[in-house]
């Protein structure tokens, strides 16, 4: 199984990390498809080629095909969504707020899975990316949807760890040119 190479592939000191990607599959609020989808989101949206690496493979197999692209539709828009309105916040200009956004997002019409799903990963990405008007929109949408604040907290949660994870990883292969 793919987190159980990636627990094996974190150095001694981050036991953490490795205890929490143990927990990820064991307790979850979420289903199936929202944890491999978040999983595999937040994994592209990592940048971590050691992490996605690990985690694609077995996403695609415990995803259908519809939910596989929607998750990575998600971190893809999310890429760009997450730079585009975090710099308009932190420029603090509400001029800027007024003009037309010109992004394509065609593929929030129809994300190919339920509404709830799509968002459930948007805003995994967007924590990955620090956006603070995407990951309240979002989480505004899921709330509107029906979804529990511990399900998306549990999805922050996926995100979390696997930041951790891949920038850990990362760092290894920078110091060491292997993983542990």
């Amino acid at each position: 199984m793919a987190l159980d190479a990636l627990r094996a592939a974190l150095p001694p000191h981050a036991k953490d990390l490795s205890l929490g990607l143990g927990s990820l599959t064991n307790h979850t609020e979420l289903t199936e498809q929202q944890l491999w989808g978040t999983l595999l989101a937040c994994a592209e949206a990592s940048r971590s080629g050691p992490l996605l690496r690990e985690v694609e493979p077995e996403a695609r197999k415990a995803l259908s095909e519809d939910a596989y692209r929607a998750a990575r539709t998600a971190a893809a828009l999310m890429a760009m969504t997450n730079v585009f309105y975090r710099t308009r916040h932190l420029l603090a200009d509400p001029e800027y707020d007024a003009l037309p956004a010109g992004l394509r997002m065609n593929a929030l019409r129809s994300p190919g899975v339920a509404r709830t799903d799509f968002e459930l990963w948007s805003l995994a990405v967007s924590a990955v990316g620090g956006c603070g008007r995407c990951l309240q929109s979002h989480e505004r949408a899921l709330r509107e949807g029906g979804m529990r604040r511990e399900v998306i907290q549990e999805a922050i949660r996926v995100a979390a760890v696997l930041t951790a994870v891949a920038s850990t990883l990362d760092a290894e292969i920078a110091l060491h040119g292997v993983t542990a």
